[in-house]
């Protein structure tokens, strides 16, 4: 089940918790510019599954998303709890950081949560199979995938390049919760 908290940025006073993905979620993410979606995940795909598969699955829906957006570029990332490299990639993604484009993820199995500082809160976003998340370009967040990740998600880029992250070097992050999993 998807669910948003949002928090006062200074003191973690938790000003809302919802799960009502369908309209709840996404009308408290569109105050702030962020897309929250639900696709149908009909697919079973499971992490280790090859990319063109992942793809394949849900082109029509990239499709869409490439046309509407002007995105360059779609890849997958899948990660599993036994991933040798599982700490290092968790810490790379735990501090707070902006992009000079639309952070967009899809996720098609698994979970993880996204925490968003805008508006002097932080909404904290844990998506699950099914949801879509576009964090606007400039907009500091932080991403956690939690110690034992198990997910599969589709990225769509403006920059060729991918993924590439500005650290804000806030130690915000440090306050709100992790994903324990």
């Amino acid at each position: 089940m998807s669910i948003i908290r949002i928090y006062n940025e200074t003191d973690t006073t938790n000003l809302l918790f919802t799960s009502d993905r369908q309209s709840r979620i996404a009308e408290r993410l569109n105050d702030i510019g962020v897309r929250f979606e639900q696709w149908s995940t009909t697919s079973t795909l499971a992490p280790g599954a090859s990319q063109e598969d992942v793809i394949a699955a849900y082109q029509a829906d990239i499709d869409r998303l490439m046309q509407e957006d002007g995105y360059q570029t779609v890849d997958v990332v899948s990660l599993s709890a036994d991933h040798p490299q599982k700490a290092e990639l968790r810490q790379k993604f735990l501090s707070e950081h902006t992009h000079s484009e639309d952070e967009v993820r899809f996720f098609v199995a698994g979970e993880g949560l996204f925490s968003l500082h805008a508006d002097n809160k932080v909404f904290e976003v844990l998506c699950q199979q099914g949801d879509l998340i576009s964090v606007p370009a400039n907009t500091p967040h932080w991403f956690d995938m939690g110690p034992n990740p198990g997910f599969i998600a589709i990225r769509l880029f403006n920059n060729p390049d991918g993924w590439v992250a500005n650290f804000t070097d806030s130690p915000i992050a440090e306050r709100f919760n992790r994903l324990e999993n």
